[in-house]
């Protein structure tokens, strides 16, 4: 750790990451930190171990060893356990003794939200329900007022929130338009709209260029900084579209079998032998 790094918050750190099904291991021991403000990239081959990684970081799976840190907190730990401990494959496995499992809606409310692969809107709703319904997250009402809609004052404020954010956006015109209509670049953003409604801290996107153009993806390249900027945002990132990683990120993990093999800038990531051998091809 350089003396820049070490004057700056770390948001995210896993430690000793592992994620094993049955006999497979899908991450192998990644340790990684994402420093407060940053925009930090995953990558590496499909089937690497990078959405796997994201879905214990989410809560989704409980790590089968190692250790994830929220600002500073410790949201997921394990060690092998069970018939896991005569399969395991991975080293350290007495090293974390604990066992902390927070489910997804939990790091929610801890200020982290994600988008997904594959796009996850509610296709039947428009726009504007889309993000009004992630507004929920944060409603501060109890169950009974709700019921009752005795919390008026609070549901025309996260209306009132849902169109500003969508505004900010550039999808205010769309509001009323059925999310599945949209083109793919628009259901992109709008996605990622969703998530900035729960008032995350961290946002982690899973190949938000997936699927898209290339004018979409240097669009996409823009939106990413301007929402970065605005919403004091700290991002990690999959990603497969090396233009958009290189041309954006400050910081860029590689794994490769689930395993880390190296870490830098981009400068530094494309000229790595090993990268290049892996993931990257003969370089120009």
């Amino acid at each position: 750790m350089n003396k820049q790094e070490a004057n700056r918050k770390i948001v995210l750190q896993t430690e000793d990451l592992t994620m094993q099904f049955g006999g497979v291991v899908a991450v192998d021991h990644l340790t990684a930190s994402v420093y407060e403000g940053e925009i930090v990239a995953l990558i590496g081959p499909n089937g690497a171990g990078k959405t796997t990684a994201f879905n214990v970081i989410t809560g989704v799976y409980t790590p089968t060893n190692g250790r994830v840190r929220l600002f500073g907190d410790v949201i997921a730990e394990n060690k092998p356990r069970g018939k896991m401990k005569e399969l395991y494959k991975g080293e350290d496995a007495d090293a974390y003794s604990n066992r902390i499992v927070l489910k997804p809606h939990q790091i929610t409310k801890l200020r982290v939200a994600r988008t997904f692969q594959n796009i996850r809107l509610f296709k039947a709703l428009s726009v504007f329900e889309n993000v009004l319904i992630a507004h929920h997250t944060n409603l501060k009402a109890g169950v009974l007022r709700a019921a009752f809609h005795l919390n008026g004052h609070e549901e025309k404020m996260m209306a009132e929130r849902s169109m500003e954010l969508l505004r900010i956006v550039g999808l205010d015109h769309l509001a009323d338009e059925i999310s599945n209509n949209l083109p793919y670049g628009m259901q992109r953003r709008l996605e990622i709209a969703r998530a900035l409604a729960t008032e995350p801290k961290l946002l982690l996107l899973d190949e938000p260029a997936a699927g898209m153009n290339p004018q979409e993806t240097l669009d996409l390249m823009d939106f990413i900084g301007e929402i970065k900027d605005q919403f004091k945002l700290t991002i990690f990132m999959i990603e497969h579209h090396m233009n958009l990683v290189m041309g954006i990120s400050d910081r860029i993990y590689v794994i490769d079998f689930g395993k880390q093999i190296a870490v830098g800038t981009p400068a530094e990531i494309q000229n790595n032998e090993a990268v290049i051998n892996a993931y990257l091809g003969v370089a120009e």
